[in-house]
């Protein structure tokens, strides 16, 4: 039955972050802690606003660097190769994952609001380098973030990618609402179900999940 919902499917769009690996791998949490030194030496203020500052960002924004662009007018780059900066290692390969997604019939591609060379180094470390055809960062949508859908309207058109043929897999509820909008068939991926309008499906488990598809 799930797997019949997914036959019109040619074009399996994957987020990154706690989604091609698991959120309990100690790897964003490192980046958060970049994010937060580098709002703190930008704007010159203690290590506690900033953290707040930032989580604020994330909230109303989409991601932190959107809201220090709107409300401070940094340049994206430096921030972004700054909060990159990370070790990778705790990552554990992949490679029943990998199966997995190469067997998907059709266009596979990654989607991030990180950045593309970041993705590169993950899926690199995780074994599934080689399985996506393509690998779209923040940088691709002119450093517009998800939840926007312009954002996901400038890269989707970039790729090519038809929506109404499309699947999205996110760990953000909040990034599949204009993919739902779009036509695209929506998998939210967290340890904890959460129920909305726009999530046609939930997964814990996205090897799991994939191994019903293929």
């Amino acid at each position: 039955m799930v797997k019949s919902s997914f036959s019109h499917v040619r074009a399996w769009v994957f987020d990154l972050d706690n989604t091609l690996y698991p959120p309990d791998v100690a790897l964003f949490g490192q980046i958060e802690i970049l994010m937060t030194n580098y709002v703190a030496e930008t704007l010159k203020i203690d290590h506690a606003e900033a953290n707040s500052l930032r989580d604020h960002y994330w909230k109303n924004y989409g991601t932190t660097l959107a809201g220090l662009m709107a409300e401070h007018d940094i340049d994206p780059d430096p921030f972004l190769i700054a909060v990159h900066d990370i070790d990778f290692s705790v990552l554990p390969p992949a490679p029943e994952l990998a199966d997995m997604i190469r067997a998907l019939p059709g266009r596979k591609i990654v989607y991030t609001n990180g950045t593309a060379p970041y993705a590169q180094n993950v899926l690199a470390v995780r074994a599934l380098d080689g399985v996506f055809d393509a690998v779209y960062g923040v940088e691709h949508a002119g450093y517009l973030p998800k939840p926007e859908q312009m954002a996901f309207e400038t890269v989707f058109a970039l790729d090519n990618l038809s929506p109404k043929h499309g699947a999205m897999f996110e760990d953000d509820i909040r990034n599949l609402v204009a993919p739902h909008a779009m036509g695209m068939r929506t998998v939210l991926v967290t340890p904890k179900p959460e129920y909305n309008n726009h999530i046609h499906h939930h997964t814990s488990d996205l090897t799991a999940f994939l191994s019903q598809l293929v």
